[in-house]
């Protein structure tokens, strides 16, 4: 049998891809990983979380500047917006990231290969470069991690300009006086942030009668107080009728989700459609091996990441569970170390989820909704950052702690907290849940004062016995 040329392929170089071509030549692995894009990174890098991050950070420095330096005796004259330049330093930050992930390819020996993989058959990818000249590549294993898409309304075709998906809204070359935004998901939330601060009018459309499906239902319902209290106008409850392009901008025809209520028309400079992603599989070539998407478009495979077609494994966006970087990573790292032959489990019960508003959400394992339709008896443990010493000095007062623990067992299932610097201070109870813990343990646990995370420890506390601080 003739060897093949690598012993393991990776199709796709975002945080799945990229980690899991890292982690399989640190094994001793000959790898590849076939990128189409120009640069690594994938959508999380380039078009995704990364250029967001960047947005919000420097749109919430523009709205403390405008609104929040008074109330610590600084005193500034008017700022003055310059976008392009904002949205320069944007591109340079995942430029910069991206030119590392090439760096740490080149350390580990993982060859970069750019162009778009196919599928040829069983251990075969046909890679076609830029220039439209071919190369097909062997391989034992080979990983697909090509991520996903924005999803679109039917009949609704992103133009970017006036039409937007995610990619679009982060790369403006001017603040819409009036942006409306459809689904009031974590990227609509996030994107609708960063355009309100900025100066923009924003509406948020989501056909739910709550914001952020899925999120705890307590945290959710604070959070849109605030980000109304900040500006962003609601309307829950609507679907999305038809979106038309105008000479001056865009029309948004919603009526009520249930029934035929009256049509009321939105009008605005733009449209961000951001009801969710989808699986990205098209011209991959999965007919060749065999295999056929599931009915929500996944690669469907088994609980180690395997596809039904032996030597072809699936990860990140294109399979089953939540379509975050971090996930992808874990299963990138979980399949590198399968393939070498070692154990690797990748545990989705504590996989954390942020939502970068002001203030931020964060949550890790199963809502109190969702353990309540299980019948499951739990504790409810709050503290609100309110009382909290090191929010108090900051000025960052709104949100709270919510630990859930089994009533008869003490151990942690659930954390949700909205409030500054939630993403951090989820990675604690993350980290806690991993190895069993209860409430009590984490009580127990000394925490530094004056910290937000006695927040955590004072949630904790109230899950078990009593909070000392309120």
């Amino acid at each position: 049998m003739t060897q093949p040329d690598y012993d393991v392929v990776v199709v796709g170089g975002g945080p799945g891809g990229y980690v899991c071509a890292i982690a399989a030549a640190q094994r001793g692995l000959r790898t590849a990983c076939v990128e189409a894009r120009d640069r690594l990174g994938g959508t999380c890098l380039n078009i995704g979380c990364i250029p967001s991050k960047a947005l919000l950070h420097s749109s919430h420095l523009f709205e403390l500047a405008r609104q929040g330096l008074a109330d610590h005796g600084i005193e500034v004259g008017v700022p003055r917006l310059d976008l392009a330049r904002m949205m320069a330093r944007k591109d340079r930050v995942v430029a910069d990231l991206t030119r590392g992930i090439a760096y740490l390819f080149r350390k580990n020996g993982v060859e970069h290969v750019h162009g778009h993989g196919r599928l040829s058959g069983p251990g075969r990818l046909t890679v076609t470069a830029p220039d439209g000249s071919t190369r097909t590549l062997t391989a034992r294993s080979i990983v697909i991690a090509t991520g996903s898409e924005p999803a679109t309304l039917p009949g609704v075709e992103f133009d970017e300009e006036r039409i937007l998906s995610s990619t679009g809204a982060l790369s403006l070359d001017r603040v819409p006086d009036h942006l409306v935004v459809v689904g009031a998901g974590y990227i609509g939330l996030e994107l609708g942030t960063v355009w309100r601060r900025l100066g923009a009018r924003v509406t948020v459309v989501e056909y739910l009668d709550r914001i952020l499906p899925g999120t705890d239902g307590e945290v959710a319902g604070q959070l849109q107080r605030i980000l109304a209290r900040q500006g962003l106008v609601f309307r829950l409850g609507r679907r999305v009728e038809a979106v038309e392009r105008t000479a001056e901008g865009v029309r948004v025809a919603i009526r009520p989700s249930a029934g035929e209520g009256a049509v009321e028309v939105l009008e605005g400079d733009a449209v961000l459609i951001a009801i969710g992603r989808r699986p990205f599989v098209a011209g991959l070539g999965l007919e060749t091996v065999g295999l056929a998407p599931d009915e929500r478009g996944a690669i469907p495979v088994d609980e180690e990441l395997r596809t039904p077609v032996p030597g072809i494994w699936a990860i990140g966006d294109v399979v089953r569970g939540p379509m975050l970087a971090h996930k992808a990573e874990e299963e990138g790292m979980a399949v590198a170390e399968r393939i070498a032959g070692g154990f690797a489990p990748v545990d989705y019960g504590v996989i954390p989820a942020v939502v970068y508003t002001a203030p931020e959400v964060a949550s890790v394992g199963r809502t109190q909704e969702e353990l309540q339709s299980s019948g499951i008896d739990v504790r409810v443990g709050k503290f609100p950052f309110s009382a909290n010493s090191r929010a108090r000095t900051t000025g960052d007062t709104e949100g709270f702690v919510k630990i859930l623990a089994d009533a008869a067992s003490d151990r942690v299932l659930g954390c949700h907290i909205l409030g500054p610097e939630a993403g951090i201070l989820v990675a604690e109870v993350a980290m806690a849940m991993a190895f069993g813990a209860t409430s009590e343990d984490i009580a127990r646990t000394c925490h530094a004062h004056p910290t937000l995370e006695e927040a955590v420890k004072e949630a904790a506390l109230a899950a078990f016995a009593k909070p000392i601080h309120i």
